[in-house]
């Protein structure tokens, strides 16, 4: 490209940007153009391409002072407020408080810091000064790293990183940003082009339909365009996918004629627990599994099923023996944020009773959120979606339940799927099901499903019917299909991953 095709092929913004390019000054250039940062930066970018340029972008750590840290800066930190107090003489806790007016934390904090340093200590409920008279004037290191900032995180020598991590860990005093460094050097090309005077330039820009109209293009010239150019990619608004892949779950059960259960994420013990024949003194249901709501729910709306929950525990159904003691209702009306979406199952079965028992039957999914106690980790939360499903009828058997998993999980993308027999408390039998990855090359765990017992059936629906059941985790599902390693990647709701993670196959 020679020198008039490169003029007739910029920009406004690069027009404007160029004759200031011999400053490389990337703050001056945003000064002396009028145009904002992000027009000089892709004004930059365009002189790059057309190799007018060499552009160079960095980033950098910053270390500045927070909105505690420009207070303390002015102030002085706590422990410098305190320890003026201190050194007036011997000064009770409530009084160096009320004169230092610190908050509870910062206050504390401060004696802490105090004591560290051998400044002072507490006797009797009285804070004391212990140092030397030249400590009362000498800033410490810390307050001295203070009044350098800000700094480059990289350029801080290790003195200064001992002052940062100290204050890291202390609220809002220091902050680490991350900066992007914009410099360039100019190319040969680039000195010759600011030599040009490009206010006698006059491009057509477009061609609008007034100019069309009245022909005032003719004997004019319009301004070349690069269509080879990097031009800003447009990111619209979707989805979220875990939202997008909840959808379609739903929309493969309803495609296999089942119908949605829906319920709170708080529910009773009774039917979060008891119902499913759980024992009352069960692991599960203790607080390092499960979240306790501090209030009690109301059993006596519920009415005969819950004498009925009340005798399979205690003296079983069907031949079965229970679980023997006494059930106690107290227990059974906790409050917890539901660990599993088997509740709603259980719910529905009492709903059912209600009906003549021809219509006692039916097709029943859902998928929703569950809470555990968990440590947070790359494979563990605190809340996960669970897929539930039910099918009510006379005449279902097991081979009937593994056809219904096999077909929604060919549908939710695993062709190949198998089954183990398992243990599960609340049916018989139980199965383990495993899907095999292509690509791992390895069978991965989806989760469990089997027949309800009958002590969860007779007691919910006041007969022994098959009842199938599964409840697998939905965000395995969503872990492979989308590549995700961790967990917690799910609802970081990293706009990068948003905007370029694929969308679910409909």
């Amino acid at each position: 490209m020679d020198m008039q095709e490169l003029i007739e092929s910029l920009s406004p913004i690069e027009k404007k940007v160029t004759p200031f390019l011999s400053l490389q000054s990337f703050d001056e250039i945003i000064e002396k153009s009028g145009l904002d940062r992000v027009s000089v930066l892709r004004a930059l970018e365009f002189l790059n391409s057309k190799k007018v340029i060499e552009l160079k972008i960095e980033k950098k750590k910053i270390i500045d002072l927070g909105t505690n840290g420009i207070y303390y800066k002015k102030k002085g930190l706590p422990e410098r407020q305190l320890l003026l107090i201190a050194e007036q003489g011997p000064v009770s806790l409530q009084n160096a408080q009320k004169q230092s007016r610190l908050s509870d934390n910062e206050f504390k904090a401060a004696i802490g810091a105090l004591k560290k340093k051998a400044l002072a200590d507490i006797k009797n409920g009285r804070l004391i000064f212990t140092g030397d008279k030249s400590d009362i004037v000498k800033k410490s290191l810390e307050e001295q790293f203070i009044d350098l900032l800000p700094l480059e995180f990289d350029n801080i020598s290790a003195e200064q990183k001992f002052s940062l991590d100290k204050l890291k860990d202390r609220k809002d005093i220091v902050i680490i940003t991350e900066e992007q460094v914009v410099s360039f050097t100019l190319t040969k090309l680039g000195k010759d082009l600011v030599k040009e005077d490009l206010s006698k330039i006059d491009l057509i820009e477009e061609l609008t339909s007034e100019m069309i109209q009245k022909e005032s293009w003719k004997g004019k010239k319009f301004r070349r365009y690069d269509v080879e150019s990097q031009v800003p990619k447009i990111n619209g608004g979707k989805e979220h996918f875990v939202n997008q892949t909840i959808d379609y779950g739903r929309r493969v059960w309803t495609e296999m004629g089942f119908k949605e259960m829906k319920g709170s994420l708080i529910q009773e013990s009774f039917w979060n627990f008891d119902a499913l024949f759980t024992a009352q003194d069960h692991p599960v249901r203790d607080l390092q599994d499960t979240f306790f709501i501090n209030s009690l729910g109301d059993l006596g709306k519920y009415g005969k099923v819950v004498d009925s929950v009340k005798k399979s525990h205690e003296q079983g159904v069907d031949g079965n023996k229970g679980w023997g003691g006494k059930w106690n209702t107290k227990e059974a009306e906790k409050l917890v944020l539901r660990t599993h979406t088997t509740c709603l199952s259980a719910k529905t079965l009492y709903e059912l009773s209600k009906l003549p028992k021809e219509q006692r039957r039916g097709k029943f999914f859902a998928i929703g959120k569950c809470f555990r106690n968990e440590t947070v980790d790359w494979k563990h939360g605190f809340e996960f979606n669970q897929t539930e499903g039910i099918v009510i009828d006379k005449d279902a058997n097991f081979q009937n339940l593994l056809g219904y998993l096999k077909e929604f999980f060919n549908k939710m993308g695993f062709p190949k799927v198998r089954f183990r027999p398992h243990y599960f408390p609340y049916t018989e039998p139980s199965v383990e099901i495993d899907a095999w990855h292509p690509v791992r090359n390895e069978w991965i765990e989806l989760g469990g499903a089997g027949i309800f017992r009958p002590e969860v059936t007779i007691a919910l629906l006041g007969e022994w019917i098959p009842v199938l059941a599964w409840g697998p985790g939905f965000d395995r599902i969503l872990m492979d299909y989308y590549e995700i390693k961790d967990l917690r990647e799910l609802y970081g709701n990293d706009i990068k991953q948003l905007r370029n993670i694929k969308i679910w196959k409909k």
